[in-house]
């Protein structure tokens, strides 16, 4: 199966191309090594094993989601994503968010800004040797301090607030970046997550960002988020059905 697209339009003219059952091989290379992770440390390229404190919170999130109902029973219920309140593709760690995978970044002297496609967020880096800011100081993506190494960008993290667990992480958790230019069209990405509240280790990987066809395009996720009413819309209706059945049951 083929998504639809003007017959005659290029690439270039839809920004996507997604006849390839939605995965663009104009905008990706494949991997030139034989790993089979992204994480490259520990060796064996898993995420270490967690805490008991991880487990502890692992199993009060469970007991939480449980007490909360299913996933349509609330808005709050949700995916962070569904909401269009944050994805996987912000970060810090910057991972692949499944479409819309794309950053602008722009630099000057004192400032690193990243553009985030996917839900538009940007991140903003000083690199002015500022501080960290204060513990009490709380952001979705944290609150970075970038600084460079030679010809590659450091960027370290901190200060989550803990609502957007990537990899299960707690507000604990510590994200250092860095971006490497190796050609024109290529940076090597690696990121590191120390979190001791939720593992027994700190762990690594890297991936490829690569040049792609711009520009980026304006994500409206909330202006045009109809799906999550209409879900829930229709639980409801499933529900009312169901509850007008079981009284006709019951009379007969």
């Amino acid at each position: 199966m083929k998504a639809l697209r003007p017959s005659r339009a290029t690439t270039a003219d839809v920004h996507y191309d997604f006849t390839q059952f939605g995965l663009d091989r104009s905008q990706a290379t494949l991997a030139t090594g034989l790993r089979t992770s992204l994480i490259f440390d520990p060796p064996n390229g898993r995420i270490p094993p967690l805490t008991a404190s991880g487990e502890r919170i692992m199993a009060d999130r469970e007991e939480a989601a449980r007490l909360r109902g299913g996933r349509y029973d609330a808005i709050e219920n949700g995916s962070l994503g569904e909401r269009c309140l944050i994805m996987a593709g912000a970060g810090p760690p910057m991972m692949d968010a499944g479409y819309n995978s794309n950053y602008q970044i722009v630099q000057n002297r004192d400032y690193v800004m990243i553009l985030v496609e996917m839900i538009h967020d940007a991140r903003l880096i000083p690199l002015d040797g500022r501080e960290q800011a204060d513990s009490n100081v709380r952001q979705w993506m944290g609150t970075p301090r970038g600084h460079w190494e030679g010809d590659t960008l450091v960027v370290e993290t901190a200060n989550f607030n803990g609502k957007n667990p990537i990899f299960r992480s707690t507000e604990n958790k510590r994200v250092t970046e860095r971006f490497t230019r190796i050609d024109a069209e290529t940076i090597v990405y690696r990121f590191t997550i120390e979190d001791e509240t939720m593992w027994t280790r700190p762990w690594s990987a890297e991936l490829l960002l690569k040049e792609t066809i711009g520009p980026i395009f304006e994500h409206a996720c909330h202006e045009g988020n109809y799906g999550m009413a209409n879900t829930l819309a229709g639980a409801r209706m499933e529900e009312r059905l169901a509850t007008e059945a079981a009284a006709v049951q019951k009379k007969n």
